[in-house]
């Protein structure tokens, strides 16, 4: 019996830097628990840094907000970053000035964020671990007699 969790989701259409970039930035915070994924885009030198961390920040409130509408029970504390990818958007095409009156195009990336958490799966049984039982005694045996006739 598995229980679905619920993502919640926000995205940032357009914003211009290259997907590349913005991923190195992805790639920090996806997997973490919000807080540590707040205060690493909070301190990430990268220009898109800031433009994350709004978007986390919008992910958390979406949370709240819809969990609040429909009557869930979400513990902000446990949520996480779920998913996190930089898509290609739109490019833009620009022409730059060249020697002897020739032009040089160059395209200027767009990107499109999204970001969505989902609240960490718990185990019901609480702080109780099972321990695996060990290697059954015949295969212990065999390789005994292994070892003796070497």
């Amino acid at each position: 019996m598995a229980v679905e969790t619920k993502e919640y989701r926000a995205e940032a259409k357009f914003q211009r830097v290259s997907p590349q970039k913005a991923r190195l930035v992805l790639d920090l915070i996806k997997g973490r628990g919000v807080q540590e994924a707040l205060e690493t885009a909070a301190f990430t030198k990268k220009r898109i840094a800031p433009v994350i961390h709004k978007l986390l920040t919008s992910a958390l409130d979406n949370a709240k907000y819809v969990a609040g509408e429909e009557g869930i029970d979400l513990d902000v504390d446990n949520l996480y970053v779920k998913q996190a990818l930089a898509n290609d958007g739109p490019r833009l095409k620009r022409i730059r000035p060249a020697p002897m009156g020739r032009a040089y195009r160059y395209q200027r990336r767009l990107t499109h964020i999204v970001l969505s958490v989902a609240e960490r799966q718990t185990n019901g049984s609480g702080l109780v671990t099972t321990v695996e039982e060990p290697a059954p005694a015949a295969a212990k045996k065999a390789t005994k007699k292994k070892a003796g006739k070497a």
